[in-house]
This record gives C-alpha cells, sequence and structure tokens, in this order.
C-alpha cells in the first residue's frame, strides 16, 4: 500500500511536535501492517467512507483508503483529529 496525506492532513502534520509526528509514523507502520492492529483502536466513522485511528491518548488521525492507497485525511487532538473542528 501506498500512504499519501491530503493537503489538510499536509498543513496539519508541519504544526504539530516532532514527538506527535514520530508516532504517527510508527502507528502508520502498523496500518500497514494490520488494519486492526491493537494500539491503533481503528474504527469506521459514521456513515461515511473513513475510518479513524489513534496517534496516542490525546491525538488521532482518519484516513480513507482508495484502491492500494492509504489517503490520511486529517492530524490533531481528538476532534480536530477526527475533522470535527
Amino acid at each position: 500500500m501506498i500512504i499519501k496525506f491530503d493537503k489538510i492532513a499536509e498543513k496539519q502534520l508541519r504544526k504539530i511536535s516532532p514527538l506527535i509526528v514520530k508516532k504517527l509514523h510508527k502507528q502508520i507502520g502498523f496500518l500497514l501492517q494490520d488494519f486492526n492492529y491493537p494500539s491503533l483502536h481503528t474504527k469506521k466513522m459514521i456513515g461515511i467512507e473513513r475510518f479513524e485511528a489513534r496517534i496516542d491518548y490525546h491525538y488521532r488521525f482518519t484516513f480513507r483508503i482508495e484502491k492500494n492507497t492509504i489517503l490520511i485525511l486529517s492530524i490533531g487532538m481528538h476532534d480536530e483529529g477526527l475533522g470535527k473542528k
């Protein structure tokens, strides 16, 4: 699978701390290995073709799967990372 970042996610990525970026890369590695890796807590979002996963207790990211690509849509604190703010 290929990982791509949406323009919004790229902008959010530049604003978060290097520690969170490092954790995100680790979680993406787990996502590539196993969609249901335990630390990801992957869930399908209600009513839309999006998924959410944990970076850590406070940070989340959302993504969509398109053929052979995982598109990261948003990254941030819980509600922001889920695209709610």
